[in-house]
């Protein structure tokens, strides 16, 4: 009887090198190749949906204009009427990780935001942008962000430090959330796949059997990885609105 298959639930988020020996001189790995896909797929979004510009839209052009309108509008009601001036930014993020998260789902692909490497670039980002506005608009007055209105300041020598810390502990807040959702429910993916193809191997027509219950949950797992892509996405950019909302009214 032959040895049944091993389960490398972490072997998924292994980075190979893409396009050859031009990928390797680069370092051009397959997270990349999603990433750029990514990038593609939003702009052929936005290309071809709105190329026509119909007074009637189609369905592309009524998804287009959907997704703006989603993503404008949580910017109007997080950060307020400035929310205009940001919205290319966190409509660029939100697709950009809500794609990362759905072309992960397929099968040779590769989900780039199970690297915290990625998720934390994009989270030091976010910080870093909301500092340079809270900067540009309030000046020095920005860092009476670390001391609440009203405290005594008596209290100064405690509140401060915790407010910092706190403030400084943005970006890995954000960036382990994602990460570790989309790792997660991977590795489950792959662990109850695992479990069929042992089930079947070992026993046979009664493992094939058995292998349904871990079946129906990997389907009930699909569903569960499509909303986790969707509110991953969503978590990632009203944060950000929110911390950019901190930095334009200092509160």
């Amino acid at each position: 009887m032959a040895a049944p298959p091993t389960i490398d639930a972490l072997g998924q988020f292994r980075l190979t090198t893409a396009l050859g020996p031009v990928g390797r001189s680069v370092n051009f790995t397959n997270s990349n190749v999603i990433m750029v896909l990514s990038a593609a797929l939003l702009l052929a979004l936005l290309a071809v949906g709105m190329r026509r510009r119909a007074v009637v839209p189609g369905r592309l052009q009524s998804l287009a204009e959907l997704c703006y309108e989603f993503i404008a509008g949580m910017c109007a009601d997080t950060i307020g009427p400035e929310g205009r001036r940001y919205f290319p930014f966190v409509f660029t993020l939100f697709f950009f990780i809500l794609f990362g998260n759905l072309l992960g789902l397929f099968p040779y692909f590769f989900a780039f935001t199970s690297h915290i490497a990625v998720t934390a670039a994009l989270a030091v980002m976010v910080f870093v942008l909301s500092i340079i506005v809270a900067i540009s608009l309030h000046g020095l007055r920005f860092f009476t962000y670390f001391f609440p209105q009203g405290a005594p300041k008596a209290l100064a020598p405690v509140l401060i430090p915790i407010e910092i810390l706190s403030y400084l502990s943005r970006p890995v807040s954000l960036s382990i959330r994602l990460f570790a959702n989309i790792v997660a429910g991977h590795v489950m993916w792959e662990v109850f796949a695992g479990f069929m193809l042992i089930l079947t191997a070992a026993l046979g027509i009664a493992g094939g059997i058995a292998a349904v219950l871990p079946l129906a949950i990997n389907v009930v797992l699909v569903g569960f990885e499509l909303l986790v892509a969707f509110l991953q996405a969503y978590v990632f950019a009203i944060l950000t609105c929110l911390y950019l909302h901190d930095a334009v009214h200092l509160h």
